[in-house]
């Protein structure tokens, strides 16, 4: 078996292993800020007041310069944005050598219906290999941020949000497990599952920054937050306005032609 089927029978595993729920969430261990963090973040907070490096300054650093200061130390924001836009690439690539020989799926492969969930609902080729990559990219994220993040951080978290409470909970790994396998219920309804949120300090129910990874399919499709529907709490809403009202923090996309994708 060559590198690249060992590859995919590992993808196809972790898949059917996580079933739709998250695979696992990691956090860094800030116990406190020190000195020289507390000094970092005060110089954050200058570069936000100030406007400064509005033109010049990486896309999360325009959304949060907080996280200047919770950068591990030698490294910048810069380099855990570009690494990160890194991960999305690889993984595209590597889903799609699983499928298609290393070119992209076509308009029609992407519509293609593989499958039915466990309520019934079609699942396409663009949802199957939406959920393939997420596997691969989330993998790489997570090794990302143990090298260049010092605070803490989480990964596929799934949260329960009470908008007219303003009021957010976290869902443990367990409770999810058996929500997902006790099949379509309403026990779901109203919960978000960010990819990855970065948190300033180890209060896990706010953000600095939320991100999420999309794989467009077919590629020449723009990148954009899932817009809740019908049966929803946040129907009409973007997956966007919901994480940052839930979370506090600002929500940016990464996607592997566009890298991570500021707000307008």
């Amino acid at each position: 078996m060559n590198a690249t089927a060992k590859l995919c029978a590992a993808v196809a595993l972790l898949t059917a292993c996580a079933g739709g729920s998250s695979r696992r969430s990691a956090h860094g261990d800030l116990g406190f800020v020190d000195t020289e963090t507390a000094a970092k973040l005060r110089h954050a907070a200058w570069v936000a007041e100030q406007g400064a490096s509005s033109t010049t300054a990486s896309a999360l650093v325009k959304a949060a310069p907080v996280i200047i200061g919770l950068m591990q130390r030698h490294h910048s924001a810069d380099e855990l944005e570009e690494r990160l836009a890194e991960c999305a690439v690889q993984a595209e690539r590597q889903g799609n050598a699983c499928f298609f020989q290393n070119r992209p799926p076509t308009r029609q492969e992407c519509r293609e219906v593989v499958g039915r969930d466990r309520c019934g609902n079609p699942i396409t080729r663009a949802m199957q290999l939406g959920k393939q990559k997420h596997v691969l990219v989330l993998q790489c994220a997570e090794e990302v941020l143990k090298e260049l993040w010092a605070a803490p951080y989480s990964i596929e978290q799934r949260y329960r949000y009470y908008p007219n409470a303003k009021f957010v909970e976290t869902i443990s790994r367990e409770k999810e497990a058996r929500m997902l396998a006790e099949g379509c219920t309403d026990e779901l309804r109203g919960t978000i599952k960010p990819d990855l949120v970065l948190h300033a300090d180890r209060n896990l129910l706010e953000s600095a920054l939320t991100l999420d990874f999309k794989f467009p399919c077919p590629e020449t499709n723009e990148p954009q937050w899932t817009v809740y529907g019908e049966g929803s709490p946040y129907k009409g809403q973007t997956q966007e306005l919901v994480y940052e009202d839930a979370l506090g923090g600002d929500a940016l996309l990464i996607s592997p032609k566009k890298g991570v994708v500021d707000r307008p």
